[in-house]
Order: C-alpha cells, then structure tokens, then sequence
C-alpha cells in the first residue's frame, strides 16, 4: 500500500511541477506585455530582455488614456472600454436568459415536433458566421441600426451552442422535480426560474464564461457595423 501511495504521490507532484512549468510558458507573453508597458522603445529593443525596467515610464499611460497635454491625440480608450463592457454584459444577460429558456422548453416540455425543430436549429451551427454578415448588414441597414451598438447586441442576446448545452445539462435533471412543482401548483415559467435555474448553476456559469469570451473577443462585427467606433 505505501508502495502505490508513493508512485501516486510522485507521479502527482510531476504533473504539477509539469503543469506549473507550462502555466508559467504561456503568461510569459502577458508579462512581457505588462512589463514593455513601462518602457521606452529603446528599451524594449534590448536584448537580452530586461523583465523589471530600470525606471518605470509611466508616461505610455498616461498618453494612451489621454491625460495632461502630452497625448498626441484621443485614443478613446475609456468609451471603447465602456462600449465593450455593455455589449458584453448585455449579451451574456441576454443569452443566458434565452438559452436557459430554450435549453429548458427542448428537454422538459413535450410538444410535436420538438425534435425536428431542435434539430433544424442545431443545424444552422454548420453555417459560417461570416456568410451572414452580408444578409445582417441588409438587415441592419434597413432596419436603421447601423452604426449603433445594437448591431452587435441584438445578434448576442441568442446562441445555438448555449441553447443545445442548456437542453443537455436539463435533460440530466430528474422531471419528478418539475412534476412535483406542478403538483404544488407553479406554472412553467416558476418551475424554470424557481426549480431548474439554482439546480443548472455549473452549466449557466459556463455558457456565460463561453459567451463573455465570444463578445469580449469579436473583432470582425463591429468592424463592419460601426462605421465610427469611438462613438456609443
């Protein structure tokens, strides 16, 4: 027994060390960022690299964030953050509250062709997002949404995968709970949200992580609605 307990132990403490040694690898870029943040170009040039600059330029931020008289011009980094955060914070919202939704109706809810219409949905999944950006600039366009935030919100408030990992991690939860809710009188909209959500945290949890990255991240989209990106 001691014999196993110490192979275990021992083949513990080399995937720590392993993982650990990899974890550091990949926050090397970050560091290097944060730390070429404090110098100046020639600086940063050097090699070999100095990871803690001798005198720390604070100016670089003080330009980018465009405070005293130095920056040479606006780089509206205070709007563009708060315009991300509310594009990001709303979408989440938004496609947690339908994909729970959907999720929900698709495994608990037995109605005709429920299978057919999940797997139609599903289906739109094979579809690059990039063939749709022209029909939703059409959309938007005529819609008199280009160049608002909405062009980027609207389409975040729902998500297929979000949908289908909301109705898989409810089809795992007992229906003797929604049957017992019924019997005690709550309607399906009260069995969801007093019933189903609490017990689906885990799963809410990943698909906001999932769709906070999505949005934080989208690049191409607002490239192509916002004709000026410096304005909400």
């Amino acid at each position: 027994m001691n014999s196993i307990h110490n192979k275990d132990l021992i083949l513990k403490t080399v995937f720590t060390i392993l993982f650990t040694a990899i974890g550091v690898f990949m926050i090397l870029p970050f560091l290097w960022m944060l730390s070429s943040s404090f110098k100046i170009l020639a600086d940063v040039l050097k090699f070999p690299i100095k990871w803690i600059p001798d005198y720390f330029y604070i100016k670089n931020y003080l330009i980018v964030w465009n405070i005293g008289n130095d920056a040479p011009r606006d780089y509206h980094f205070a709007l563009s953050y708060f315009n991300s955060i509310k594009v990001t914070f709303t979408a989440v919202t938004g496609a947690v509250l339908t994909s729970s939704l959907a999720g929900y109706a698709f495994a608990k809810i037995k109605f005709r062709g429920a299978n057919t219409v999940f797997l139609l949905y599903l289906s739109t999944m094979m579809i690059p997002s990039q063939v749709t950006l022209i029909p939703k600039f059409i959309m938007f366009d005529r819609m008199g949404l280009m160049g608002t935030l909405w062009t980027l919100i609207l389409p975040g408030l729902f998500t297929i995968t979000g949908t289908f990992l909301m109705r898989q991690y409810f089809m795992q939860v007992p229906s003797e709970f929604r049957e017992s809710a019924h019997i005690d009188g709550a309607s399906e909209i009260r069995t969801w949200w007093s019933i189903m959500l609490p017990v689906a945290k885990p799963a809410l949890a990943s698909l906001a992580i999932i769709v906070f990255m999505w949005n934080w991240n989208n690049y191409l989209e607002p490239l192509v609605f916002l004709s000026n990106w410096s304005k909400p």
